[in-house]
Parts: structure tokens; C-alpha cells; sequence
């Protein structure tokens, strides 16, 4: 039963990356219809972001009145609202305010949808459930890069924000229709009142700052990845067929990254190597040729470690501090998120390159090695003072 649950959320929680990727595919397509620079996409891309800075916290503390069904609900019916309002706007600010509706059902699914996993999967195979849940994520973007493409060219940049919202309350509808809490669960819940000591400050805030490098810089190959190809000649569907291939294949590699991980261990060499090949695979992605090796290389080992990184929220806190400590991590991680892509978008439009908003991305996955660093070195620490201490 808990992996036909599995599934469900999965196939719901697809809308989250489907609906997201719309803005960064048609950015081409508002430039011209509203006269917007790259700077202005790139803040239209973060908006999604925004309402996290805000509802991080408060959304943790509503499971308590509110039961994680109708919360998902809500989430994904907020997503299909927000993307119908950017397809029926006037202007940039219309799509602007329908970003930030859809981002605020974005923070509601995201949290919930991983306590589901959590209740249905505890003790059992939980590391496996959460890979692949963090999976449906790349799965929508890649559905988004594929189908919003063909949609813009075929009937208009408003198609894929109503095609989107259409799957959002299509998979609304199966959860609030199929889903069902397991029947022997932990109803206990975690306290608010505890405080996080200084060592989980350090460590969450780490966690939270590789987190957010990571997704930051993968959001800028998907939103100039396309046009390093299409300066090369690609077309522009071609382009966004072939950048795809690393959210596609990132399905299987993060599964299996987190496996290995979690049998051998060794998560920062793990962790080196794979940041190395997503640094590596945007350097060669404006070659001659380049994009299908570079996505391949993306997709297999660049992006292969996000269940890892994620799963260092969890190892940072203790259960009693974890709701707000889960809070300060997507704070942390928001607020990376809503300031990366408008960073990245002036960048192209003061050098009218592609290589700058790209080495950005470069510098932020090389980013997340010294982090996961850091963080491993306060966590053994920890473990040190505490031996000593249980020894004196």
C-alpha cells in the first residue's frame, strides 16, 4: 500500500516542477510581449520563491489544525490558481501576482508532501521513499522543458501556465480522492518550544545554504542552459529538448546517489565528485557539439546528489527542535532562491552573454563541497564532545 501511496504523491507532486518551469520557457516570449528585460525574467522566476520568506514557519505550525490531506489540496489547487492568473495577464505585474500565488502553493505541497512520505515510510525504506519523492521535482521541470516549449510555439506563451494549472488540479483532485494516512503511524509531535543550541544553528544554516546553492544553480541551467545552445545554432526547441536530458536522467541517478550513500557512506567525496562533474558539464556545454555530453554528464552525476543534500536538514536537528529548525532551513533556502535568478538575468543583460549567468551556476555548485564540509566537521565535533562527555 505505502508505495502505491508513493506513487500518488509522486505523480501529484510533479505539478510542483511543471508549474514552475513555465516562466523560465516562455521568458523568450514575454520579452517581446511586454518589452522586459532578462533582469525582469529572472525576478518573474524567483517570485515563485517569495512567499517562502514569509510562510515557512507559520505553514509548519498549521499541520496542527489542519490534516496533511486537505493541506496538499489546498496547495496544489493555490498552484493551478496562481498559473491561470499569470496566463490571463496584461502585464509583467499579472504574472508577477499569479507567480506568487502558485509560489505560495508550492511552500504548503512541498512541506506536506514530505511528512506524508515520512508517516507512510517510517522505519521502512524511508531514505529510498524520500529520493525518489525529491525526484518528482526534476520530473515536472523536464515534462515543462519538453511540452511548454511546443506549446509557446504553438499556440502562445499563455498555454503553458493554463496547461500547468490544468495538471495541478487534475492532481489535486486523485489526492484528495486516493490518499489515505497510514493506519499505525506516530501521531507524536514534535514541540515548538525547544531552542536550537549554537552547533544546530551552524548546521542547519549550512544545510540550508547548500540546499539553496544547489537548486539555485540548477535553475539557471535550466533558464540559460537553452540559450548557450541557441547561440551555437541550435533551435530553441531543439535546445530545450536536450538541456532536459539531465532533469530526465537525474530521476534515476538521485535514487541511486542516495543508495550509495546511505550503504557505504563517504557522503562529502560523494558529494565532491558530483559537484565537480556539474562544474565540469557547464564549462563544456558552449562547445561545439557539447550539449548532449553535457547534459548526459549533468544528468548522471551533476544533480545526482539532491536527496543527499536535502538529507542534511534532517541530521542537523534534534526531534524536538525540528519544526522550527525545518523553518529556518526553507527560509534560508527561499530567500536563495528568490535572489539567484534576478542576479543571473542582469548579468546577461549588462554582458549579453550567456557565460556569465553560467559561471554564476559553476560557482555555486563548486560552493556546496566546502559547505557539506563544514557541516561534517561541526557534526563530528558534536560527536566528539559528547563521548568525552559520557566517558568523563
Amino acid at each position: 500500500m505505502r508505495w502505491r501511496i508513493l506513487a500518488l504523491l509522486f505523480f501529484a507532486r510533479i505539478g510542483l516542477g511543471f508549474q514552475f518551469q513555465t516562466l523560465a520557457s516562455v521568458g523568450d516570449g514575454l520579452v517581446l510581449a511586454f518589452d522586459i528585460d532578462y533582469a525582469s525574467v529572472g525576478l518573474l522566476v524567483g517570485l515563485f520563491m517569495a512567499p517562502g520568506l514569509f510562510l515557512a514557519l507559520p505553514a509548519g505550525y498549521l499541520g496542527r489544525l489542519v490534516a496533511d490531506r486537505q493541506m496538499v489540496v489546498l496547495g496544489l489547487v493555490t498552484l493551478g490558481i496562481g498559473g491561470w492568473v499569470s496566463s490571463l495577464a496584461m502585464s509583467s505585474s499579472g504574472i508577477g501576482l499569479g507567480r506568487l500565488i502558485a509560489g505560495a502553493g508550492f511552500l504548503f505541497t512541498t512541506l506536506y508532501f514530505t511528512k506524508m512520505v515520512a508517516d507512510w515510510f517510517e522505519g521502512r525504506e524511508i531514505a529510498t521513499a524520500m529520493s525518489i519523492l525529491v525526484m518528482s521535482w526534476p520530473f515536472g521541470i523536464a515534462m515543462g522543458q519538453l511540452g511548454h516549449a511546443w506549446l509557446e510555439l504553438v499556440f502562445g506563451w499563455r498555454a503553458p501556465f493554463q496547461v500547468a494549472s490544468a495538471y495541478c488540479l487534475l492532481a489535486a483532485a486523485a489526492v484528495f480522492a486516493l490518499y489515505r494516512p497510514p493506519k499505525a503511524s506516530s501521531h507524536a509531535r514534535a514541540t515548538t518550544s525547544g531552542r536550537l543550541n549554537r552547533q544546530e544553528w551552524h548546521l542547519v544554516i549550512h544545510a540550508s545554504l547548500a540546499w539553496g546553492a544547489f537548486n539555485a544553480a540548477y535553475v539557471i541551467y535550466l533558464t540559460f542552459g537553452p540559450k548557450v545552445l541557441e547561440t551555437g545554432g541550435v533551435s530553441a526547441v531543439a535546445a530545450a529538448g536536450i538541456i532536459s536530458i539531465g532533469s530526465w536522467l537525474m530521476i534515476a541517478s538521485g535514487a541511486v546517489c542516495g543508495y550509495i550513500v546511505d550503504r557505504f557512506g563517504r557522503r562529502d567525496l560523494v558529494l565532491a565528485t558530483c559537484m565537480t562533474g556539474a562544474v565540469f558539464a557547464l564549462w563544456i556545454l558552449s562547445f561545439p557539439g557539447g550539449g548532449v555530453a553535457a547534459s548526459l554528464l549533468f544528468g548522471l552525476i551533476g544533480m545526482a546528489p539532491a536527496g543527499v543534500i536535502m538529507s542534511l536538514a534532517g541530521l542537523a536537528l534534534r526531534p524536538e527542535v525540528r519544526a522550527f529548525g525545518m523553518g529556518i532551513f526553507f527560509t534560508t533556502y527561499y530567500a536563495i532562491m528568490l535572489a539567484t535568478p534576478p542576479i543571473a538575468g542582469a548579468i546577461y543583460d549588462a554582458t549579453e552573454q550567456t557565460d556569465g549567468p553560467i559561471l554564476l551556476a559553476m560557482i555555486l555548485f563548486a560552493s556546496v563541497v566546502p559547505l557539506a564540509l563544514s557541516f561534517t566537521f561541526t557534526k563530528r565535533r558534536i560527536k566528539s564532545v559528547r563521548q568525552t562527555e559520557q566517558t568523563a
